[in-house]
């Protein structure tokens, strides 16, 4: 069924409202995908915050003109039966929702994304990211390695300290 003036002019103000908030959104080409794995892969994108949709490109690209931000971005690949990821937190995540889900399915295959500058990433840099740590991940490494130094020099006095007690113990059993 057709949609009305109306309703095609919610979804595109739907879709404004998450181009606006999204930090990336990622396009994938989802023909061959059947309706229950795609329903999978929207549960799934929920947990991380990433919100996906299956919308006509024709509003998509409205949309994208219609934000001030990203008017001038690159929508030329934007072609065929897409769906996009939207995450309004996280960079990566959107990439890599699509990605594990593209790991069971074969028939999704990234298109390319649109960064919140504007800026069209292709099909390739956005496998790129998918393959990046998460930002909790990322998070952790940076608290671990600031953390470093502290550790090892706990380890080198508690060490040191054990082996005195060691020594002393010996002298006092002789």
């Amino acid at each position: 069924m057709a949609l009305t003036k109306q309703q095609k002019q919610s979804v595109v103000d739907e879709i404004v409202a998450l181009l606006g908030e999204s930090k990336l959104t990622v396009a994938a080409a989802y023909q061959g995908t059947d309706v229950k794995s795609l329903q999978e892969l929207r549960r799934s994108a929920k947990t991380n915050g990433t919100t996906v949709k299956v919308v006509k490109n024709r509003l998509v690209i409205k949309a994208v003109e219609s934000n001030e931000q990203l008017k001038n971005a690159d929508t030329s690949e934007l072609k065929g039966q897409l769906l996009y990821a939207f995450n309004a937190d996280d960079e990566v995540a959107p990439a890599q929702v699509l990605a594990s889900f593209a790991k069971k399915n074969p028939s999704l295959q990234f298109v390319g994304a649109i960064t919140d500058q504007g800026l069209f990433l292709s099909a390739d840099e956005v496998k790129a990211l998918a393959n990046l740590p998460s930002k909790n991940d990322l998070l952790a490494q940076v608290i671990a390695t600031l953390s470093s130094p502290l550790n090892d020099v706990t380890n080198a006095l508690s060490g040191n300290l054990h082996a005195l007690l060691d020594g002393v113990e010996a002298k006092a059993s002789v």
